[in-house]
This record gives structure tokens, C-alpha cells and sequence, in this order.
């Protein structure tokens, strides 16, 4: 028998609460995937990030809005793809979240979370590990969640969660009100009877 654990969503920032990282993904005490970045957070007055986003298996989006402005999270080699860059100028958009299969989009470019991974172990082709979409000022419309459980950005749509049990991160959040949380990650054996 094999101990596992099956990596955490990311815990959702609001006022105070910055973003955290998802957990990792361990098989027999070795991490097979590592966990994706939060998101950056406006408004370091109130414990926020600093507007960066964090490193991580996918890194996350950076915000606009707090120095250093839309700093983006960087990912894991082989793994996961770097997040978005927010954009500085009006209308203030975030980077998307950073997906196993594609990097986020920059906030000038719409901020969508990067797409996941296909895979067929399970006999049907899915998606796993799609990053979150950015966040944009309110009326303004937020990123898409990228293929593989990640979750639309707020703005002019309410932002959503990443899908548990796909690794997808969570959407962003406007105006100081609370972002998404990220989905739970999977783990898959597939062996020969």
C-alpha cells in the first residue's frame, strides 16, 4: 500500500486574506504535482501580496494596482506555465492564472486563465489543471477560466471556482470583493491486472 494525498484547492484572498497556494499532490512522500500560485492581491495596506502573483506548479496572474504592478508568477518545469501580467492602464484588468498547458493571458489581453492538459488515462480524453481567469474592474468583463477546471475571472460575471478534482484554479475577484477558490487536484493510478 501507497500513502496519498491529493493536493488542496488554493484557499480564495479577500480584504486582509491574501490568495494561497494550492497543495501539492504526494505519492509514497514524493510530490508527483506540485500546487499552483495564488493569485496577486490589490492593496498591500491590508495584506495583500504585494500585487505579484506566487510562483508555483502554475504561477498566478498579477493584479493591477500595488508595486510591483502586475508582476506574474512563474511555474514549474514541466509541470505548469508562468500566470499573466496585469495591466496598468484603464480599464484595470489581472492576469490570468497559469494553466499546465498553456501560460495565462496578460490583462491588455483579456486576462483568460491558460489552458490544462488532455489526458486519456482514464479511457476518456479530459482536461486537467486550467488556470483561473483574471479579474477585471467592475463593468469591465473578466477572463475565462482555461480548459481543465479553471474558473472565470469577476468583473461583469460573478467569478467561479476551479472544478474540484481537475487541479483548475480558482477566478479572480473585483472591487475587494472575496476571489474563488481553486479546485482539489487528482490522482490516478493506472496499472495491468
Amino acid at each position: 500500500s501507497l500513502a496519498i494525498t491529493v493536493g488542496a484547492g488554493g484557499n480564495a484572498g479577500n480584504t486582509g486574506v491574501p490568495p494561497g497556494n494550492g497543495g501539492n499532490s504526494v505519492i509514497a512522500g514524493i510530490a508527483i504535482a506540485v500546487g499552483g500560485g495564488g493569485g496577486g492581491q490589490y492593496g498591500t495596506s491590508v495584506g495583500g501580496n504585494n500585487g505579484a502573483g506566487n510562483d508555483g506548479g502554475s504561477g498566478g496572474g498579477g493584479t493591477w494596482g500595488a508595486p510591483p504592478i502586475g508582476t506574474r508568477g512563474e511555474g514549474t518545469e514541466g509541470q505548469g506555465n508562468a500566470g499573466g501580467a496585469g495591466q496598468i492602464t484603464t480599464p484595470n484588468v489581472a492576469g490570468g492564472g497559469g494553466g499546465a498547458g498553456a501560460a495565462g493571458a496578460d490583462g491588455a489581453a483579456g486576462s483568460a486563465g491558460g489552458a490544462g492538459l488532455q489526458s486519456s488515462i482514464t479511457g476518456t480524453p479530459t482536461y486537467y489543471a486550467g488556470g483561473g481567469g483574471g479579474a477585471a474592474q467592475t463593468g469591465n468583463p473578466g477572463g475565462a477560466g482555461g480548459a481543465g477546471g479553471g474558473g472565470q475571472g469577476g468583473g461583469t460575471i460573478t467569478r467561479t471556482v476551479g472544478v474540484p478534482n481537475t487541479g483548475g484554479g480558482g477566478g479572480g475577484a473585483a472591487s475587494f470583493a472575496s476571489g474563488a477558490g481553486g479546485g482539489s487536484g487528482i490522482v490516478i493510478i493506472r496499472y495491468l491486472e
